[in-house]
């Protein structure tokens, strides 16, 4: 839903207001710790923003949760099956950029290195993390590899893609 505010014409602010459901993972994990679903949207919007909208809130009617914000319709869109490879390789590099420093502003580094330690337990589980989760896309590789070439699935490979310069 969106609402228009102001009486400019020619500045007019949307809002635009979507209802909060519960977490696909809540089944997961324990409960939210907040009371309504918008507030949860809009503190994790808070979290992983460096800058925030102005006009984000939260709110309820009668038993269904909201949350509102600006409308801002500037999403653009990437055809990543299109993407010639040096842009898919500078397009993955932004994202992971984004992506990390929006996980970098939702902790607090003085809590989470005091929570480490000085030992390097957590640099240990990381890397068993790391190389398991390599092992197992080489087995799912493999898995799809042999599904193609038994002709349980097709695939259009497209064209080579060379290895990017290290």
């Amino acid at each position: 839903m969106l609402l228009l505010l102001g009486s400019d014409d020619d500045d007019p602010l949307f809002l635009q207001v979507k209802e909060a459901v519960a977490s696909v993972l809540e089944p997961h994990t324990r409960p939210s710790t907040y009371a309504n679903h918008g507030q949860r949207v809009v503190r994790g919007q808070q979290l992983t923003q460096a800058a925030s909208d102005l006009f984000l809130g939260w709110g309820r009617v009668g038993s269904r949760d909201f949350y509102l914000r600006q409308l801002r319709d500037m999403k653009g869109a990437v055809n990543i099956g299109t993407m010639p490879p040096d842009e898919m390789s500078a397009y993955a590099a932004l994202y992971g950029w984004a992506l990390a420093r929006a996980h970098a502003r939702t902790g607090d580094a003085a809590a989470i290195s005091g929570y480490l330690g000085t030992g390097d337990v957590f640099d240990r589980a990381i890397t068993a993390f790391a190389v398991a989760y390599a092992d197992q896309t080489e087995r799912d590789h493999h898995e799809l590899v042999a599904a193609v070439q038994s002709g349980r699935i097709i695939a259009d490979a497209g064209s080579p893609t060379p290895a990017p310069a290290a």
